[in-house]
């Protein structure tokens, strides 16, 4: 039923850059971002404007941003408003996190982080071990199969930091397991949820996440941080800050002025995935059922795309784990992927090269820094593209 309701054409619609012509598989990296959003990033940058507060006209209109901005990532993660921290990014808010969490670690502590991860959600927290004299524990994945390896926490562990997706294959590693061990052992779990959002409906708690971390700009949004948490975790936490800036959660963890146009962009982000796909019921409810409709349409797309890959010669796809997102890694038996992230260029299909920012993956499957041809599946993403890039690949290679 979801897909027969998920009109791709008339989503597409909504987003002018997708007029030129241009195929676009580079949505892991960003995507293509819909006018409503760029609209409502225009009314807030014009409008009467000032600091937040409540006493004049131009101070509530910027704290209604702020506000708005809240509930509805909380109705995009099925998380609490006061529980929503905003940021320049996802990896400025890890840092942040992982400053402020390092200052109850000891020596011998331990932080357990995995090679599937973003660097984003890597060095962070080895750099905060080895200032305190924690240990950092890794967990590996296989390379044959893209799953990673148990996550065994033990009673010195503190904190598990852990993808919800990889960004480089697309592996979803068991995340409610991973997170009753972590809970059983009295640690915490920080999930990057910056490739996952964007594929799948969230749900902070029932994935078990203390922390999680996403990215407007992954799922049609402006660029800045998100990270959801329970508004009482965040109380018992002390970062650092200025001395006159308020203590209230969740703005102690936000450092200097908030981008509020931005903000405004974001809310209007959550509003057209909860118009997706017609239907009744508050946000929240359409958010999920537009999510998992999304989730259907990629996920047929992928197997149409790795059905045709399989008949194109001396092509490696590294993304075979059992749940993944729609994002391929493909490396060539005689070609540089480079050279075929250029020719594609050539034909107006955008699927870029490299490692992005996952490198202990890419090492970890023998790829080195280099890694190879990613090509990311989105919402806008249509049968004709995907025969496209498909023949393009096959012009690549016999050439």
């Amino acid at each position: 039923m979801a897909r027969m309701s998920y009109d791709v054409e008339a989503v597409r619609a909504r987003f002018p850059s997708l007029t030129t012509g241009t195929a676009h598989f580079d949505g892991p990296g960003g995507s293509q971002v819909p006018a409503r959003v760029a609209d409502a990033v225009h009314r807030a940058m014009t409008a009467s404007l000032a600091n937040r507060g409540r006493v004049t006209a131009a101070e509530r209109a910027t704290d209604d941003i702020v506000l708005a901005a809240r509930h509805a990532l909380a109705d995009l993660l099925d998380a609490t408003p006061g529980g929503i921290v905003l940021g320049r990014s996802a990896t400025q808010l890890t840092y942040d996190f992982a400053r402020t969490l390092a200052k109850s670690w000891e020596p011998g502590d331990e932080v357990v982080v995995t090679r599937l991860d973003h660097d984003a959600n890597v060095r962070p927290w080895v750099q905060v071990a080895e200032a305190v004299g924690a240990v950092v524990r890794w967990v590996d994945f296989d390379p044959a199969t893209g799953e990673l390896d148990p996550v065994a926490p033990t009673d010195r562990t503190r904190l598990v930091a852990v993808t919800a997706a990889s960004n480089l294959i697309g592996t979803r590693p068991p995340l409610a397991d991973i997170a009753r061990a972590t809970h059983e052992a009295g640690a915490l779990l920080y999930v990057d949820g910056v490739h996952f959002a964007a594929h799948h409906a969230v749900d902070v708690a029932e994935l078990g996440a203390d922390f999680f971390v996403c990215s407007p700009y992954k799922f049609f949004g402006p660029h800045l941080g998100v990270l959801a948490a329970d508004p009482a975790l965040l109380e018992a936490l002390r970062p650092d800050k200025l001395l006159p800036s308020t203590d209230a959660v969740p703005e102690r963890f936000e450092l200097g002025t908030l981008p509020y146009e931005l903000l405004a962009g974001t809310t209007a982000a959550v509003d057209f995935i909860a118009d997706l796909v017609p239907g009744d019921g508050d946000r929240r409810a359409r958010v999920k059922r537009s999510m998992d409709a999304v989730a259907e349409h990629e996920g047929r797309l992928r197997a149409v795309l790795e059905e045709g890959l399989r008949d194109l010669p001396g092509v490696t796809v590294h993304s075979r784990a059992a749940l993944r997102t729609p994002t391929l890694l493909l490396t060539f038996a005689d070609h540089d992927p480079a050279d075929a992230y250029r020719f594609l260029a050539t034909r107006n299909i955008n699927a870029p090269a490299g490692s992005f920012y996952a490198i202990e993956t890419s090492r970890h499957l023998g790829l080195g820094d280099r890694g190879g041809l990613r090509v990311g599946l989105a919402a806008y993403s249509t049968d004709d593209e995907v025969a496209r890039l498909l023949t393009a690949l096959s012009d690549f290679l016999d050439g």
